[in-house]
């Protein structure tokens, strides 16, 4: 006997253990790990580090291009020159070499504002890339939350599902108790196992929909398959004081899409000033400095010098002027202005399925707040009239299926609270979302 006290005690210190050793996580302890582990993110950071690393490169663009050549030249020939006067001359394994070497600096004056026009295209695309990063953020921001509070939901409704066992224990044993006293039928015992153990399935039920949606969580966090964690959150919170003004008001400069629409906007009107400069000629600053050194060991005409050396500077400018190249030039305009007739018509449609997308999301979430609002008045009187019929079923006032009934009208209420308080925030978080405030 001593030793089976002393397993149960060890089993009971060990499942405590365990559960003290489980991690406690909270919503923004979630938000964070998401954002620092999310693949998503992580390369739509990569693409804007590479637009940054091309943007800090532009202004060097616009600085002249210096290069340097140079080579050494060994040479060994047979030569043979006949003359006019019919003179020959003949020698094998003449041997020189030649030293070269030149510097040349090239540099642009002017090409119709195209690398400044291309400068500021680069700007353009770091902004982008942010833009991009902050949609991504928001889009994982709001996944978690919606995954956390699903898993808050599961929870509760665990609970509820806990609170009606406790009920159904105690209709089992008041029945019992009736039925051996003979006040009581058989029936009304047989039902109320049946309604209990149908109570303790759906307990194992939600405890695995629970599991299911802390994997779901883990794999937003990136985290381990199977990594164990308790919710440090035991209510779901909403805001009711949202309005449809304050996330209507400034929609088109806090929306992470209307935003990304609106630089590929300017993106487009971008390209088409570069295909406009391309009309303009290209003047160019050109310079070298050479230097030339030949060696001759032996010569065969005696006119032909032994050493010879050149060296120097020049310097001058070079005109490139488009003239015609197949109307190409115009073709390319004309493409980008249709570009920016469909990027205008992308900004407009997105704008338009925002506000219709605000307008439901605004509807839902004004809906399920006056609906948690009778749930959660209505959740008053259940409880009043469980209350009350246990005690009537006690004293022997009501029947068994009076109690029943109270009973399931409880288990109805809860459901329905449970899920108007889990609706109203998601509805909440796809408003937020909308108007881009999930992430400053």
């Amino acid at each position: 006997m001593q030793s089976v006290v002393c397993l149960a005690a060890f089993i009971f210190l060990s499942v405590a253990n365990l559960h003290a050793q489980r991690r406690v996580i909270s919503l923004n302890e979630a938000i964070a790990t998401s954002l620092q582990n999310n693949f998503d993110i992580e390369l739509s950071r990569n693409d804007s580090l590479l637009a940054a690393l091309d943007y800090a490169y532009a202004n060097y663009s616009l600085l002249p291009r210096l290069n340097a050549a140079g080579g050494v030249f060994f040479n060994s020939n047979n030569q043979k020159q006949v003359l006019a006067d019919n003179t020959e001359r003949k020698a094998n394994g003449i041997r020189s070499n030649n030293i070269q070497a030149s510097l040349n600096l090239d540099w642009t004056l002017f090409d119709g504002f195209r690398m400044f026009i291309a400068r500021n295209r680069l700007n353009q695309l770091v902004e982008l890339g942010e833009l991009q990063i902050k949609a991504q953020v928001v889009n994982t921001v709001s996944d978690v939350m919606r995954i956390y509070y699903d898993v808050v939901r599961q929870e509760q409704q665990l609970r509820a599902i806990e609170e009606l066992i406790a009920l159904s224990e105690e209709r089992l044993t008041l029945a019992q108790y009736k039925f051996d006293i003979g006040t009581g039928a058989k029936p009304d015992i047989l039902q109320a196992r049946i309604d209990l153990n149908g109570q303790r399935s759906a307990q194992l039920t939600q405890l695995a929909n629970i599991n299911k949606t802390k994997e779901l969580l883990n794999q937003l966090l990136v985290l381990p398959v199977g990594n164990d964690f308790t919710i440090a959150d035991t209510s779901i919170v909403f805001n009711p004081d949202l309005t449809l003004d304050s996330i209507q008001g400034n929609v088109t400069a806090t929306n992470p899409d209307l935003l990304i629409a609106q630089r590929n906007l300017r993106l487009a009107e971008t390209d088409l000033q570069l295909r406009r400069a391309e009309r303009f000629p290209v003047i160019q600053f050109n310079s070298a400095y050479n230097f030339n050194r030949q060696d001759n060991k032996d010569v065969i005409n005696p006119f032909q010098p032994l050493f010879n050396r050149n060296h120097g500077f020049n310097y001058g400018f070079t005109a490139t002027i488009p003239i015609f190249n197949g109307y190409n030039t115009k073709r390319l305009i004309k493409v980008a202005e249709l570009n920016i007739q469909s990027q205008q018509l992308f900004y407009d449609r997105n704008l338009a399925l925002v506000n219709t997308s605000i307008s439901n999301a605004y509807r839902d979430y004004d809906l399920h707040k006056r609906a948690l609002a009778l749930e959660e008045e209505n959740i008053q009187y259940v409880r009043e009239n469980i209350f009350i019929a246990r005690e009537r079923y006690r004293l022997g006032i009501s029947t068994f299926l009076e109690m029943r009934e109270a009973q399931q009208s409880l288990a109805d209420a809860l459901n329905r609270l449970i899920q108007a308080r889990f609706n109203t925030k998601v509805a909440e978080i796809e408003l937020l979302s909308l108007r881009g405030d999930l992430v400053r």
